[in-house]
Parts: structure tokens; C-alpha cells; sequence
């Protein structure tokens, strides 16, 4: 994801919220968030390594990963059913044929198991953080690399207003700087600090760079790795160096059998933190 990939995805996130915004008020749409009931909460285990499985149907990096969402509901029954803590969901239409349509099935879907969905999006806009409410989310992603600090805190506030966890992405020592910050003006908010270690200007995953940016972040708010897992043997690595939490996208719609990875995954992860 170049600088311009992220500036294209920002203005079209941005053309998306003026849309909506015209056909519901952010008022109306606080009130039909209002209207629901509490999200199901993020809960991690004791054992110190959880996943976040990704729903994506395609990837600027990958290209398509499924021909259509006929079977969602079942895949993310599927994550859920292998001991995923949360499903995180691309609803981004232009390069993830993603759509909120998917965001507000998959949380119906995982209703029953009570594991939240997250609304993966280029967010920029509070707005969009109650369209993810409505829907049915328990969390967001939060890009800091798009977003000014006080965007990212408006996002942040709004997610804690409406009792959704907050995913806070980072690329390098600079992101996570800024994120560190807005973890200390938030410290009541329900917050993740990710790395992703895909390349901004290449799409490709870069070998080493999560171990080497693990020590830049906070032990006290859980740590995600995100991107470059793609099995048992990644899952346990990232534990190793010291992350809570592996969000696995690619590998889980390519692979085969979901339930089978998911519990591989899991099960590495939590050897290698030493759980039993």
C-alpha cells in the first residue's frame, strides 16, 4: 500500500461517508445505533495469543481470494467455531469488493457465538465508525499513517462511545510513535496496537519486520500482528516475538480448511507463549 494507494483509498473513503451522509443524518444514524443492543465484547485468552480471521474476498497484493460472499455466514461461524477472538471484515468496495452488507451479515452470523465483528475500511470519518455500530460491529481498524492525530482521535472517541474495540494500524517507528501517543490521551478506550509488515510501495511482506518492531511497542494494550501469517509455523514465530494476536486474512480464504488452520494457528501460537 503505496502513500498514493493510501491517499486514493482515503478519498474514496471520503466520497462514500458524503453519499451516505446524504441519504441519513449522523443524528439518525446515532439514533439507530442507540437503538441497539451492546456489541459482543472482545475477549482474549488466557493462554496469550488470539486471532483476528479475516473475511476478504480480494487483495491489491493477492488479487482474488473468493468469487463471491454465498458462503459467509458459514466461514465466519466456521472462525468462530475454531476459537477466533474476533472476525475482521473488509467493506471497502473499489480494490476488496467488500460492502457493509457483508459486515452486517457476518455480525449476525457470529450473534450466537458472541464474537464481534471488525469493520476493516480506510476509515476517516467518525460517521463511519457508527456505520460499522449499526451493522452489528464490535471494533474498527484505525489507520494512523492516513489519518492526522486528531482524526485518529475522533475516530478513537467514537469507537469508545459506542463500546466498539479499536484496531490501531501501524507501518514503522514513526506510526508507532504517534500511536503510543494517542494510546496515552485514550487510555480508557478499548485498544489493539497492530504492525503491518507489508511494504507500502511494493504490497510485499517484509521478512523480519515484525520481530524488529515488537520492542518499539507498549506490553500493556495488546499487540497484533498483521500480515505474513500464514500458518502454524508464522503463528508461533509472531508469539514468540512477543504479539497477542495474529490477524490472518489470505491464508484462511485460500487455504482449504479454515477450521483446521485457525486451530493450528492457535495452537502454536499459545505453545510457543508457554501455555499449556
Amino acid at each position: 500500500m503505496s502513500a498514493s494507494f493510501l491517499d486514493t483509498m482515503a478519498a474514496g473513503s471520503r466520497e462514500r461517508v458524503a453519499r451516505a451522509r446524504a441519504q441519513l443524518s449522523d443524528t439518525a444514524l446515532r439514533e439507530r445505533c442507540q437503538a441497539l443492543p451492546a456489541p459482543s465484547p472482545l475477549r482474549l485468552s488466557p493462554a496469550r495469543f488470539d486471532l483476528i480471521a479475516e473475511l476478504k474476498l480480494r487483495s491489491p497484493a493477492a488479487g482474488q481470494l473468493a468469487r463471491g460472499a454465498d458462503d459467509l455466514a458459514d466461514r465466519v461461524q466456521t472462525y468462530a467455531t475454531a476459537g477466533a477472538a474476533a472476525v475482521s471484515v473488509l467493506t471497502e468496495p473499489s480494490r476488496f469488493d467488500g460492502t457493509l452488507e457483508h459486515l452486517l451479515r457476518a455480525a449476525r452470523a457470529l450473534q450466537s457465538a458472541q464474537v464481534p465483528a471488525m469493520r476493516k475500511d480506510f476509515l476517516v470519518d467518525p460517521y463511519q465508525v457508527l456505520e460499522a455500530r449499526a451493522a452489528g460491529a464490535g471494533g474498527v481498524l484505525i489507520i494512523v499513517r492516513m489519518l492526522s492525530d486528531e482524526d485518529c482521535s475522533r475516530l478513537i472517541h467514537c469507537a469508545q462511545q459506542q463500546g466498539l474495540f479499536a484496531l490501531i494500524e501501524t507501518f514503522d517507528e514513526t506510526d508507532i510513535a504517534r500511536a503510543r501517543a494517542l494510546l496515552a490521551q485514550h487510555r480508557s478506550a478499548q485498544l489493539l496496537l497492530g504492525v503491518n509488515c507489508r511494504d507500502l510501495a511494493t504490497l510485499e511482506v517484509v521478512p523480519g519486520r515484525l520481530e524488529q518492531l515488537v520492542a518499539l511497542l507498549p506490553g500493556d494494550v495488546p499487540r497484533v500482528a498483521e500480515s505474513g501469517v500464514g500458518g502454524a509455523r508464522d503463528a508461533a514465530r509472531v508469539a514468540a516475538a512477543g504479539y497477542d494476536l495474529a490477524l490472518v486474512g489470505s491464508a484462511l480464504m485460500t487455504g482449504g480448511n479454515p477450521h483446521r488452520l485457525v486451530g493450528e494457528m492457535l495452537t502454536a501460537g499459545r505453545a510457543a507463549r508457554g501455555a499449556p
